[in-house]
């Protein structure tokens, strides 16, 4: 799962750790998701949304799978 949490914490010039203490997580826990190391719980992807104001679709994309071989 793609997101734009990174530009979105970017836009407000919070640094990591200010973004975690915001959703009160640890700062690895934010760099895992906006590198897509990490998916967040419903919980926290809600949470996330109301701190930005958007809709989680517009924080988070689905990815398609890539095919491989003749596909």
């Amino acid at each position: 799962m793609r997101n734009v949490l990174r530009e979105l914490r970017a836009e407000k010039g919070w640094s990591q750790a200010a973004l975690a203490e915001k959703l009160g997580v640890s700062r690895q826990t934010v760099n895992a998701l906006e590198t897509g190391r990490y998916d967040p719980s419903l919980p926290l992807a809600f949470g996330i949304g109301r701190l930005f104001g958007r809709p989680l679709e517009a924080i988070f994309f689905d990815e398609p799978e890539e095919r491989g071989g003749d596909g």
